[in-house]
């Protein structure tokens, strides 16, 4: 193991238990434990727990929080109620994605942003700086909390039944927090699998009892390798593949998330203008013939010349074909069009399709 990788409260259980670790964002973290499909399938079809603890967490407090928040995220949080959260970005002048998050709205004065670990250092840096002139407390938080995600069809009894923690009445991308053992442990239902699912957020002894509590009742714990099968199935873009400091949200297919209509943002001048004028590529989805397996930097031809590549590519668990997520100039992206994948000195035919393989199933 690389000396520097940072460990995770719950790193001696992932050894322990024996899986299969490797670094990941700067974290030794586990891939897999008893092998990514059957992590993948209890995902799917029962429940499955993942240790998150890499994620980073930053607290925004202050009379200016809206208005900060407002300025560094593309989504929209005006008028939203207590306990909702958003998905979105933090982009560069340029429109370039500083990273994807979520944001958790305490209150107007209050807001808890989740942020991507391979990011942390860097993301906290650039909020820090375009904070000046506002009147807001940012901490770093990531330090502090553990985080698990539960999730998978039976998450909801998982969390009622093994954990005690009643999450019934949380709707869909809202959080409540709760006094549990002394400390304010947040409750989310989120994910980034596609199924319905929560992530807890508390310190590290919480979330070492909750891992603990869970391997009693027997719940699959997943490693990251199933975390980007499933959350590849149903479109969502990890960072480094689908979103970059070089890929706009606009250029991700990712539009819906970045709301022109509200006041200034940073980015909003360059998001804008390639709105009105199109963007020259942009992510879609692929489905190949045949078993070959696309992976991230292959290239995507037309007729021997590159028009993309791809940024996530997998033999699907969940339907069996061979598909990806590729970043294609126009007019390759139209649905429908023919392209071809070269996998070292063989190409194989592709069809662009919706980047969704999977159907989604929150909870509504």
């Amino acid at each position: 193991m690389e000396e520097n990788l940072t460990k995770t409260c719950l790193h001696d259980r992932h050894v322990a238990l024996g899986a299969l670790m490797s670094p990941f964002g700067g974290f030794d973290m586990p891939i897999q434990y008893k092998g990514i499909t059957e992590e993948h399938n209890a995902v799917r079809q029962e429940v499955g727990v993942f240790d998150v603890s890499h994620m980073g967490e930053v607290r925004v407090k202050g009379p200016d929080a809206y208005k900060f928040v407002s300025h560094i995220f593309v989504n929209d949080v005006t008028g939203a109620p207590d306990g909702q959260i958003f998905y979105g970005m933090m982009c560069y002048e340029n429109g370039g994605t500083v990273d994807d998050l979520l944001v958790y709205k305490v209150n107007d004065e209050e807001y808890f942003l989740v942020i991507n670990a391979s990011n942390i250092a860097k993301d906290v840096d650039w909020i820090i700086k375009n904070s000046e002139g506002f009147n807001v407390e940012i901490t770093d938080q990531s330090p502090y909390y553990g985080e698990v995600a539960i999730q998978g069809p039976k998450a909801e009894e998982t969390m009622e039944n093994v954990l005690g923690i009643p999450v019934k009445d949380i709707a869909f991308y809202n959080f409540k927090t709760f006094p549990i053992d002394g400390e304010e442990v947040i409750v989310s239902r989120t994910g980034y699998t596609g199924e319905d699912g929560f992530e807890v957020y508390g310190s590290h002894d919480f979330t070492q009892k909750v891992w603990d509590k869970l391997m009693e009742a027997g719940v699959q714990p997943c490693g990251l390798g199933c975390r980007d099968t499933l959350r590849f199935e149903v479109g969502l873009p990890l960072y480094g593949d689908e979103l970059s400091a070089d890929i706009t949200p606009i250029e991700a297919s990712l539009s819906m998330f970045v709301k022109l209509d509200k006041e200034e943002f940073i980015g909003k001048e360059a998001l804008a203008l390639q709105k009105a004028e199109g963007v020259k590529r942009r992510i879609v989805g692929l489905e190949l013939e045949g078993n070959a397996i696309p992976r991230h930097g292959y290239p995507v031809e037309v007729d021997g010349v590159q028009v993309g590549e791809i940024t996530t590519g997998y033999r699907s668990i969940s339907t069996g074909k061979s598909v990806a997520m590729a970043m294609i100039n126009k007019p390759f992206d139209k649905l429908g069009t023919k392209v071809e994948v070269r996998i070292r000195k063989k190409t194989f035919p592709a069809t662009v399709v919706k980047k969704r393989f999977y159907d989604k199933s929150y909870k509504k």
